[in-house]
């Protein structure tokens, strides 16, 4: 691929991470307790558990950015054969970048927005590598697009991160981690915003960077992903390993409760419940919306009856998420007919009197509540927007609460004082407080581990049969359409190119473009009804879908 190549495993034979003992502790207890960890050269090794297990404080540990006010301690710290238990911030440095380096979840916050690519990936060069210069230094930086099969290397290189898709941003960020040649790479959650094709190319960029001979520690919350990409796997649970093995056996036959729970909570079996007969609650015929020239939604039809869910599935781009905000009423579409409750629908009406009965619940709920707001405040405004008066507030919030699975307590807690899941929970009990008939929801789920995902979605379907709700739900994870969707929409390029049944659509796809995403999701189909899990296969890690 090119003249300048990073150096081969032999040549570093101390290289990985070797922990030992790792302990971090809080203010009032200890936060990740006791945990060994060893990485060699050319190993993929991911660690896995629900939120606050302690995954990502472990990986931060290891590049010396544990959050002020922790205090760590390991009897051994070994980071590509250097002791790095008494490193001051100077002696960090020196090493992330040049022997370990990062890569995190969100590429547009970690790239500088106003710098171009080629001198974000040049910058690590520039601090360890400063007689690299010149055009030196640009070979480098296009060999290591390269590297990471980043199309047209010199011309994305300058090109700004907002030029770039999801997939192609999370390459030029390994790009930058890669630049000076580290021997270990630590990669916390890497594919959670990516829908299934484009996150089956990165984990097959990290498995090939592996095979390369760095030390790749892979922090997820997708089973999937881990089964396609680790050697092996740590599990943690309330700060301590609870088990530790080869990638397969590990998901194959799980020892430990919490791991079994881990994987019971991630399943492909298809929901199979009976057709709605009457007419639609929602349909839509011949949408289309344009942005200048690119055409984002192109002739959609759709209908959702009361009590069923439509899962809407596609690549980042393919006009899912705008066809959403059409549903919802805060975008207009250029042609066609939207109607809702066999009434005519559109951004007037859904800004008037009936805007109550669709609601949004969006991806990231810390930018849908108020930071300065208590729960019970955020939910008492929606509370009281229903009508409820004053005296009957407070019970209301606490039976939305209930509704959703947290106690009365929560009411006084702020959103940052909640995990992911529990923010969540209560961005979904803020649209449910106007008793809506229909809830949309774009990737609500898409950022949270499977054991507080699985119980998301059985919240959801539970409120679903409780209240008669019809629900669109926009994803790119199709374990997640396998649990919740009856019916499902494949997108690409703007137009629908299958739809159906989950059950029917998973088992016997028709267009390549629905086997290529059931394939990169890792989801056999079979004609006859079954839906193959890939954990139930013993192919070897890296191999490709």
């Amino acid at each position: 691929m090119s003249d300048v190549k990073p150096p081969a495993a032999a040549e570093r034979p101390d290289g990985g991470i070797r922990v030992s003992g790792l302990r971090i502790d809080g203010r009032s207890e200890p936060l990740v307790r006791g945990v060994d960890l060893e990485v060699r050269p050319g190993e993929c090794v991911a660690i896995v558990g629900e939120s606050g297990a302690g995954k990502s404080l472990t990986a931060r540990a290891l590049l010396g950015l544990t959050p002020r006010g922790l205090c760590t301690r390991a009897d051994v710290l070994e980071i590509d054969g250097v002791d790095a238990r008494d490193l001051g911030e100077p002696g960090w440095r020196r090493l992330r970048g040049a022997r370990i380096a990062l890569v995190s979840q969100d590429a547009l916050v970690s790239l500088d927005p106003l710098r171009r690519v080629g001198a974000e990936v040049a910058e690590p060069v520039r601090i360890h590598e400063p007689s690299v210069r010149g055009t030196a230094l640009r070979q480098r930086v296009r060999t290591t697009l390269a590297r990471v099969a980043l199309p047209d290397p010199e011309v994305r290189a300058r090109q700004y991160p907002h030029e770039l898709s999801g997939g192609l941003r999370q390459r030029a960020l390994i790009a930058s981690a890669l630049a000076a040649h580290p021997a270990v790479l630590v990669a916390d959650e890497p594919t959670t915003a990516l829908d299934a094709t484009v996150q089956a190319r990165v984990l097959d960029l990290l498995r090939r960077i592996a095979d390369e001979g760095v030390a790749v520690v892979f922090i997820s919350h997708d089973l999937g992903a881990v089964s396609r990409v680790a050697d092996r796997i740590v599990v943690m649970h309330d700060g301590r390993v609870i088990e530790t093995g080869e990638t397969t056996s590990v998901l194959a036959a799980p020892r430990d409760p919490q791991t079994r729970a881990l994987v019971a909570a991630v399943s492909h079996e298809p929901q199979d419940r009976t057709a709605r007969g009457g007419p639609p609650l929602l349909a839509a015929s011949g949408l289309s919306k344009s942005f200048g020239e690119r055409v984002a939604v192109d002739d959609v039809s759709l209908a959702l009856h009361r009590g069923r869910t439509l899962a809407v599935v596609g690549e980042s781009g393919s006009g899912k998420t705008t066809l959403a905000r059409m549903v919802v009423g805060v975008t207009s579409p250029d042609a066609g007919t939207l109607r809702f409750d066999d009434a005519p629908w559109d951004a007037a009406r859904a800004a008037g009197a009936a805007r109550r009965r669709v609601q949004l619940v969006q991806q990231n709920p810390w930018g849908a509540l108020d930071p300065r707001w208590t729960v019970g405040r955020t939910l008492a405004e929606a509370v009281a927007s229903a009508g409820v008066p004053r005296a009957g507030r407070r019970a209301r919030v606490a039976g939305l609460l209930d509704e959703v699975g947290l106690d009365a307590g929560f009411a006084g807690r702020r959103p940052a004082q909640l995990s992911g899941g529990q923010r969540q929970r209560v961005a979904i009990a803020r649209a449910l407080a106007v008793a809506p008939d229909l809830l949309v929801l774009d990737e609500p789920v898409s950022a949270l581990d499977a054991s507080v995902r699985a119980r998301i979605l059985d919240r959801l379907r539970r409120l679903q049969a409780d209240r008669d709700l019809a629900m669109l739900f926009v994803t790119h994870d199709l374990d997640v359409v396998a649990q919740i969707a009856d019916d499902v929409l494949v997108m690409q390029d703007g137009r629908v190119v299958e739809s159906g049944a989950v059950r029917c659509v998973f088992t016997e796809p028709r267009h390549p473009f629905t086997r290529e995403l059931l394939a990169a999701a890792g989801i056999a189909a079979h004609p006859g009804g079954t839906v193959e899990d890939p954990r139930d296969t013993a192919a070897h890690p890296g191999d490709t879908a």
